[in-house]
């Protein structure tokens, strides 16, 4: 396939009008005989986008642990132009995460997106910062528990969540920091504390800003050792509820767009009607965009990251830093990068085709047009 006249989103981070060459599955060099000609003159043309931390959709949740539910959350993924996925769990006990983590094992993509990994949100989180998650199962971090799970997940586990506080944690860190990307979450932590996490390995943030202690002029806690660390990448909810515009785009110029990864952190009401749903075996009453437990508390959001991605873009945000934050960071910080996140020959033809609104004209999944 030839798709031509696009403006290609380039490794360096920007648009170029040209031709972009599919064969079979993958992203091409060059055209072959008789290849069908996609016109795309003024569309842009995107890598698939990876989402890395999100719950569910279309009225299933990762913790199912259900071939059907890992089934119908990557199709409709796939539909929206996010064609790898890495879901998060939830806190929940040891029997429920080994039936979701083999169940991840076991699951063979098809026609959606490509599941390249899970995010491990808890238990191994505080429970003055639980948000969403049940503290009824809630526990220290324990390297035995978290290799059996990732034994059984194949070693899909991509990144671990941890509240650096709690007692065992920074060992815990400095135990798997080779193995997975530990991320800093739903913790109390002050910024020494935060910053010896990042010293021992950790080396991201789940969902900046939400469940952890807010950024003070005196006290900087999470935020502020994040940016004093630069390996250290930061997730960021741009749904329009989490996260005020102003802040995003203050975010944007603290951090910039190299170390900025958009996430949904949608959950099952994404896709569907407002109503009463459930997350971590919790009620969720979904509103709007907005999903919250019984007493208020955010869980999760209502929108998809292609959802997000345009989001940011309508809040100040460039196409370009906004594309990079959602297709190209991710898929580099859990090491899928050789494989996807960018056009580039010889990797997976994964295409999203934007309209000049930024609306979507079109998904290739590789090679082939959804």
């Amino acid at each position: 396939m030839i798709i031509k006249n696009a403006l290609i989103f380039t490794e360096n981070n920007t648009f170029i009008k040209k031709d972009l060459y599919l064969k079979e599955d993958r992203i091409s060099d060059s055209a072959g005989d008789g290849d069908e000609v996609l016109e795309a003159d003024g569309l842009y043309a995107i890598p698939g986008l990876t989402d890395i931390h999100f719950h569910g959709c279309v009225g299933y949740d990762f913790c199912d642990g259900t071939p059907e539910a890992l089934s119908k959350i990557a199709d409709y993924e796939a539909r929206c132009g996010i064609t790898n996925i890495a879901p998060a769990t939830m806190t929940l006990g040891a029997e429920e995460l080994k039936k979701i983590f083999k169940n991840a094992a076991s699951f063979q993509s098809g026609s959606g997106s490509d599941l390249v990994g899970i995010n491990m949100e808890g238990p191994y989180l505080s429970y003055k910062k639980k948000g969403a998650q049940n503290g009824s199962y809630l526990m220290h971090a324990d390297l035995l528990h978290f290799r059996t799970m990732q034994q059984l997940s194949g070693g899909l586990i991509k990144l671990v969540a941890i509240a650096p506080e709690e007692e065992g944690a920074m060992d815990f860190i400095q135990a798997v920091k080779e193995e997975v990307v530990v991320s800093v979450a739903h913790t109390t932590a002050d910024y020494a504390t935060a910053m010896t996490a990042f010293q021992n390995g950790a080396s991201n943030v789940t969902h900046l800003y939400n469940a952890m202690p807010p950024f003070n002029h005196r006290d900087p806690g999470v935020i502020g050792a994040a940016l004093d660390c630069g390996h250290v990448k930061v997730e960021l909810i741009c749904d329009g509820v989490h996260i005020a515009p102003s802040v995003i785009r203050a975010t944007f110029k603290m951090f910039g767009d190299d170390r900025i990864i958009l996430v949904s952190d949608s959950m099952m009401a994404t896709g569907l009607e407002d109503g009463e749903y459930s997350l971590g075996g919790q009620k969720v009453f979904v509103a709007g965009n907005k999903a919250t437990l019984t007493d208020g508390t955010l869980a999760g959001s209502t929108t998809n990251l292609m959802a997000c991605m345009t989001t940011a873009v309508s809040m100040g945000i460039p196409l370009e830093s906004a594309v990079k934050c959602a297709a190209v960071n991710p898929a580099k910080q859990i090491g899928i990068y050789d494989q996807y996140g960018s056009l580039t020959p010889g990797k997976y033809a994964n295409v999203v085709l934007l309209n000049p609104d930024l609306s979507m004209n079109r998904v290739i999944l590789k090679g082939k047009v959804l």
